[in-house]
């Protein structure tokens, strides 16, 4: 069960605009021509905003307890990005990243072997330098709406 959960969907606004430049294509294709161009042509290309929209929307950041080999939840947090973990123990010091801090830390900044999911339809970012010596990754990027919720859920205290 986790601790915190946030689904990474892209903006409202961008729903009625790809419903609408396909709506645009598809009555290009038909232009007024009868039978099976004046139907199909909407009936194959509308889902297809739905389905980018949809599958860009399908990041996920959580916070949840590390499972135990028999499935049961230990003590220790984890976050969760998609596919890649993070247990809290190999955290040395968190930072909340706001919009406006954004483009240097994914700029000059940016060291080339960190951990980064950037969505660029969310503005701030969660900083979390690592404290690994295994790990080649110095620390991870990774966007999320309420940097300030993810750092308090993983009990981490904002540097910033």
């Amino acid at each position: 069960m986790p601790v915190y959960s946030e689904r990474l969907w892209v903006p409202l606004w961008w729903w009625p605009v790809g419903l609408f430049v396909t709506g645009l294509l598809a009555a290009e294709i038909h232009m007024g021509a009868p039978g099976i161009r004046a139907w199909l042509p909407y009936v194959l290309l509308l889902p297809v905003p739905i389905w980018a929209l949809l599958w860009m929307s399908r990041h996920r950041v959580e916070v949840a307890p590390v499972a135990n080999p028999d499935g049961t939840p230990s003590g220790t947090l984890e976050l969760r990005a998609d596919r890649a973990h993070l247990p809290v123990t190999y955290v040395a010091r968190a930072a909340a990243v706001p919009t406006s801090a954004k483009s240097a830390a994914l700029g000059r900044q940016l060291d080339p072997a960190a951990f980064v999911q950037h969505r660029p339809w969310i503005g701030p970012l969660v900083l979390l330098v690592l404290d690994d010596a295994d790990d080649p990754v110095p620390y991870w990027l990774v966007s999320t709406r309420k940097p300030e919720q993810v750092l308090a859920a993983l009990g981490v205290p904002s540097a910033s």
